[in-house]
Parts: structure tokens; C-alpha cells; sequence
């Protein structure tokens, strides 16, 4: 048993009710379980039990064993002076409090038990995978809606710290998120730093400037610092020093990585394709808020990288022919990972509901992330045929069956039940 799991079966009443005495033998009703308190203070406020011929309102705490209340010291805070029943598994001790214990021990079904324990003590992918077969189609769409809004306030709150650190300036933000974006796993922080250690100002200044684009952000991203044979980096380098040394630009901590990565995503690629893209986009995020159609949003986000970039992927080493254009992945999941995120903490800090409304349609719309979270749901039945589907998945994963939080899941109350 854990409090946890105490107060589930307390809160959803997961136990018999028949004829309830307390500890002391008086007869108990209970007319109103209380609401749940996320704060300090009893595990539930503004119950009411009706005790022999009296009714009590107040707040109800939950133990494991009653002499937890003295080992937290509750009688000294003032917080649970207003409690009117200690709910308890296992009575162990009499305190001689001024409000009677209930103990739940022999009142709960072994089957709950029994199954709360298999999903604890699972090894699968997920907690239920061996039972989510039992539980009907709508409890997991419903779910998933729910999830998928989670993710996306969660993203709203990081926003909104970042919101605080330049006064509210949107597009510096989403520029900051963008920039983190590009980096991919291998390089979101260090992606990040140097969009932040530039200030949007300077960038905004020099954005019709590409070449001067291109030398602040591989300049700032430590691959300007080495000794080169072609001339575009020789340039971009005498560049950067020129930049650096106007707007006493700081050296950047986290350094960049090519490891275990595609060509493609080589951080030098990643930078000029930025780079190209606030070239074009003048006001990014502004334009952003105005376009109701995908296929809008999609074309402003068609770059590809200059012209130096054809036949290279790093410095001083020529390369086959290639355009380097964002793909059509690529740019799915800078509208998944910025561009909607963005979008919902704008309508929710702003208190409008279409910019809200409008990210959510937009990730209905896009396809589906593919990826081993994604797969491994799929292979035990779970629909993903759109971005919807897979953003609700990973928050599931992440947030619920690796934590084993199936207490909180839906889907998990559904089997318990």
C-alpha cells in the first residue's frame, strides 16, 4: 500500500461502504469525500461525514498507519486543525485525537490490489499492456485529447519564463525556441545559447544581410575558430571577428556536436539554413499568427541554405551536388516543436481561444512522428495517423507508464476499476 494509492480508493470511494464504523466504534456516513488538495495542508478539503446524529464539515487526512500523524507532527500545525477524520490503512495506534480514524484495510477489494501491484510491478513497454485491450476506444481518445493539451500548456509555462527573461518580446522568443529547434536532439542546447547570446536586435539589424547572418550564428557556434583553405570561410571568419569585436559578442560555453549525425543535420547546415530563413521571414513569428492554412505555414518555412553549402556539409570538404533544402520532415517538426507550441501559449496567455483552437487543428493535420515510443504503442494497438496522435503518445509515455503514474492516467483508472 502507498498514500497514493490510499487516497485513489478514498477518492473514488474503491472500497466497501457498508455499515462504517470508525476505530471507536461510532457509526459513520460519509456524505462528501472532499476535493483533493495539491497544496500543503490535509490530503482533502471541504468534506462532510455525518458521525452518529452529527454532521462535520472540514478536511479529511489520509495515512498509512495512524501513528503517522504524530510522526509528521500534524497536531503542531495550524494547517490541520480543521480536519474531522483520519482515514488510515492500518490502525496501529490510539492517539486520543479529537476527531475519530476510519481504517481501510479490510474494506478493499484483493482484485484492486492485486491489480494496481501487476502495473506497478510491470517490466513491459507500458504498465497496462497486457490489459489496455479491456478498456474501450473512447476513454483513450478522450485521453489522448486531454494529454495533448497537458504537453502543450507544459511547453506554455516553459515559454513563459522565457517570456520574462526579454520583457515579452514574442519574436525574440519564438526565435530563441526556432533556433533550439534546428539543433535537433544532438544540439538543442547549445542551438539555444547562441540564439540567446546574440540579441534579436542585432540579428533583426543585419537580416538583409545573409552573409552576415551566416557569420554571427557559426561564428557564435565555435566553427569559425580554425585555420581554412576556401575563401567563403576565410570571409565569414574576418567577418565574425568584425562582429564580434562591435557588439562585444561573448563566447558561447556549450559547444556543438557532429557525432552519431545525418550530413544533413551537421550543425554548419542547421545554422545556414536559419539563417536563411531570417533572411526571408522578416517578421516570423507575426506572419506566423496570420496564416489560417497549413500549406502556407509549410511554404514559408521552403528554404535552403546558400549557395556554398551545395557542395559541402562542413568546411574545406567538397561534397556530391546537393541542394540544402528543409525537408518535408524537417519542417513537420519545426511546426510540432515551435510553431504550434508557440502558437497555443500566445492564445493562452492572451486569452484567445483561436490561436488555440488553430494549433490544435493544425497538428490533426500533420503527420504522424515516427519513433520508438510511437512504435511500440502502435505495436499493442494504439492509433497514430497524425502528429495529434504521436505528441499525446509521447506525453503518455514520458509523463504517465514510465513513471508508473497510472493513478493519474485515465486509462489506468479504467482497469483498476
Amino acid at each position: 500500500m502507498t498514500e497514493r494509492l490510499l487516497q485513489y480508493i478514498w477518492q473514488f470511494q474503491f472500497y466497501n461502504k457498508s455499515e462504517l464504523l470508525t476505530t471507536d466504534f461510532q457509526t459513520l456516513e460519509i456524505i462528501d469525500v472532499g476535493r483533493y488538495n495539491t497544496n500543503q495542508g490535509p490530503d482533502f478539503l471541504n468534506a462532510k461525514i455525518k458521525i452518529a446524529h452529527t454532521i462535520w464539515a472540514g478536511s479529511i487526512e489520509l495515512h498509512i498507519n495512524t501513528s503517522d500523524w504524530r510522526l509528521h507532527k500534524h497536531s503542531a500545525d495550524k494547517n490541520y486543525n480543521n480536519v474531522i477524520l483520519h482515514v488510515v490503512w492500518n490502525d496501529d495506534m490510539d492517539l486520543d485525537l479529537s476527531f475519530p480514524a476510519l481504517e481501510l484495510k479490510n474494506r478493499v477489494s484483493k482484485l484492486l490490489l492485486n491489480k494496481y501491484e501487476e502495473l506497478i510491478q510491470s517490466t513491459q513497454f507500458i504498465p497496462c499492456e497486457k490489459l489496455v485491450h479491456l478498456v474501450p476506444p473512447i476513454t483513450i481518445i478522450s485521453w489522448k485529447e486531454r494529454l495533448l493539451i497537458e504537453r502543450l500548456e507544459q511547453k506554455t509555462f516553459n515559454i513563459k519564463s522565457l517570456l520574462k527573461l526579454n520583457k515579452n518580446h514574442w519574436e525574440e522568443v519564438y526565435w530563441w525556441i526556432l533556433a533550439r529547434n534546428f539543433g535537433m536532439k544532438m544540439n538543442e542546447d547549445a542551438f539555444q545559447q547562441i540564439a540567446q547570446s546574440i540579441p534579436f536586435s542585432i540579428m533583426v539589424k543585419h537580416r538583409n544581410q545573409l552573409f552576415q547572418l551566416e557569420a554571427l550564428l557559426l561564428g557564435q557556434a565555435g566553427l569559425l575558430h580554425t585555420e581554412f583553405q576556401d575563401q567563403y570561410p576565410l570571409k565569414l571568419e574576418k567577418e565574425f571577428r568584425f562582429l564580434k569585436k562591435k557588439y562585444q559578442l561573448k563566447n558561447m560555453h556549450d559547444p556543438v556536436f557532429f557525432l552519431r549525425m545525418r550530413p544533413a543535420n551537421f550543425p554548419g547546415i542547421r545554422l545556414a539554413q536559419l539563417a536563411m530563413l531570417l533572411h526571408k521571414n522578416q517578421q516570423m513569428f507575426s506572419e506566423i499568427k496570420e496564416l489560417t492554412n497549413l500549406n502556407q505555414v509549410r511554404k514559408l518555412l521552403k528554404v535552403t541554405a546558400s549557395e556554398y553549402w551545395d557542395h559541402h556539409y562542413v568546411f574545406d570538404e567538397s561534397s556530391d551536388f546537393s541542394k540544402k533544402k528543409l525537408g518535408s520532415q524537417m519542417i513537420n517538426n519545426i511546426i510540432i516543436n515551435t510553431i504550434v507550441p508557440v502558437l497555443f501559449a500566445y492564445g493562452h496567455l492572451n486569452k484567445n481561444e483561436q490561436y488555440k483552437t488553430r494549433s490544435l487543428s493544425w497538428m490533426e493535420q500533420l503527420k504522424a512522428e515516427s519513433n520508438y515510443i510511437c512504435k511500440g504503442f502502435e505495436s499493442i494497438g494504439f492509433e497514430n495517423k497524425s502528429a495529434f496522435d504521436s505528441q499525446s503518445l509521447l506525453q503518455l509515455k514520458k509523463q504517465y507508464c514510465d513513471q508508473k503514474r497510472c493513478l493519474q492516467c485515465a486509462i489506468g483508472n479504467k482497469i483498476l476499476k
